[in-house]
């Protein structure tokens, strides 16, 4: 265990008011390889990931007088790199499609089938997510990756409820097609 994992974050924080790099370091290298994980579910390109990272440390960085008041370090920072995410997906026109005019399906029934599907590989379900959409991808991993619930992916995406609810329900019947196909295929 590196010394930056044993020392609390509220301490590393005081660390960065103070100005001491060993603060930011330790931050950052802490919590780097996870937020990242959760851009890049989100931005499937490795520098565009990385440049979001970046930016999103930085940003938390430059004002370390507003540290003080975070209770939760990592949830805060990955929120933020959540959003520039969307920020970015938004800048290159991906659109979310607002469905209320579709008539909205119940999710059906258990589906003996379906569980057939784990035993899939890992690296298929990677890839079956990554040939979603991008609207379809970015809700599902919202939703599974990062325990967002419907309403407020809802809110931080600007549709409604039900469309996103939907638009998971399609992601989620994609991807398990998509298994089921590779599967069969083996």
């Amino acid at each position: 265990m590196q010394l930056a994992e044993k020392i609390t974050d509220q301490e590393l924080i005081i660390m960065c008011r103070e100005g001491k790099d060993f603060g930011y370091t330790g931050l950052y290298n802490k919590y780097a390889k996870r937020i990242y994980n959760s851009i890049s579910r989100l931005i499937s390109h490795t520098a565009e990931a990385e440049d979001i990272l970046q930016e999103t440390f930085f940003t938390v960085f430059s004002e370390p007088e507003k540290l003080v008041s975070i209770v939760n370090f990592e949830a805060w920072v990955r929120r933020m790199a959540i959003n520039r995410s969307i920020s970015h997906l938004r800048k290159k026109k991906i659109s979310f499609s607002e469905l209320d005019d579709f008539h909205i399906a119940a999710e059906e029934e258990y589906d003996a089938e379906e569980n057939e599907i784990f035993d899939c590989k890992v690296e298929d379900v990677k890839r079956s997510i990554e040939a979603l959409s991008e609207g379809y991808k970015t809700i599902l991993n919202l939703y599974v990756f990062e325990k967002m619930t419907h309403d407020d992916i809802a809110t931080m995406l600007g549709l409604s409820s039900s469309t996103v609810r939907t638009q998971y329900h399609r992601a989620k019947k994609r991807v398990l097609e998509s298994l089921k196909d590779k599967c069969y295929d083996e």
